[in-house]
């Protein structure tokens, strides 16, 4: 009689990109000398952006080896990568292939288990904000990003249009959440939000003008003209 499959399901992987990079695995925090090898921990990151946290082996190549190394040489790393990353997110090492997955020519991130990224929770918040224009849920959303995209990997060419990306939707969301504030007459907490924008992003002359006008209104002409000498 064939025995039933009893292994456990793989412990729950949460991991953070937004100002700077961590992975825990259950209680377990991933230490940086733990990846082993720098390209170990740079897969991971890759596949925690990727859609669906899944990448073609090719892909992966490219990104992690852009000097275009002979394809037998970058199949070798690429190898040897997925070694590390899995030794370092499996306590079990026979466990490892659970957590980074290797299926018709893609890699895959806990493919059977519980996997929470920040930068999926930031962007489900924000379209949760957009879509029921609650103050609340806009509230929820830029308390997500904890910062930009992976700032130690800040001249990595695959870092950088979404690191923008994600940057301007969290300007957004402050503006917009600014805008809903003022609709309801609630003008400090507009400023609170504007002033959080502006603190970002020196230079977003929008949130400037809007901080300006709200000062106005509230009879504080001093404060609108202290706004935009800044």
């Amino acid at each position: 009689m064939q025995r039933p499959d009893v292994r456990r399901m793989p412990e729950p992987v949460r991991v953070w990109l937004l100002g700077g990079f961590r992975v825990s695995v259950g209680t377990r925090v991933i230490e940086d000398d733990q990846w082993r090898l720098r390209k170990a921990a740079a897969l991971v990151k890759l596949l925690s952006l990727a859609p669906d946290h899944r990448l073609h082996r090719e892909q992966a190549m490219d990104l992690l080896w852009p000097e275009h190394l002979e394809k037998k040489a970058a199949s070798n790393n690429l190898r040897q990568t997925v070694h590390a990353a899995r030794r370092a997110l499996a306590s079990d090492p026979s466990e490892g292939s659970r957590y980074l997955a290797s299926k018709d020519e893609s890699l895959l991130l806990c493919p059977e288990g519980d996997l929470w990224v920040d930068v999926d929770a930031f962007e489900e918040a924000a379209a949760t904000a957009r879509r029921t224009r609650d103050p609340a849920a806009y509230r929820v959303a830029p308390e997500l990003y904890a910062g930009d995209l992976l700032p130690e990997d800040r001249y990595e060419e695959w870092t950088q249009g979404r690191r923008e990306e994600l940057r301007q939707l969290h300007l957004a969301l402050l503006i917009e959440l600014a805008g809903l504030h003022e609709e309801h007459s609630e003008n400090n907490l507009a400023i609170d939000a504007l002033q959080k924008a502006v603190a970002t992003e020196p230079t977003l002359e929008e949130a400037h003008a809007a901080l300006m006008r709200l000062h106005a209104l509230a009879g504080q002409p001093e404060r609108a003209l202290a706004q935009y000498e800044r």
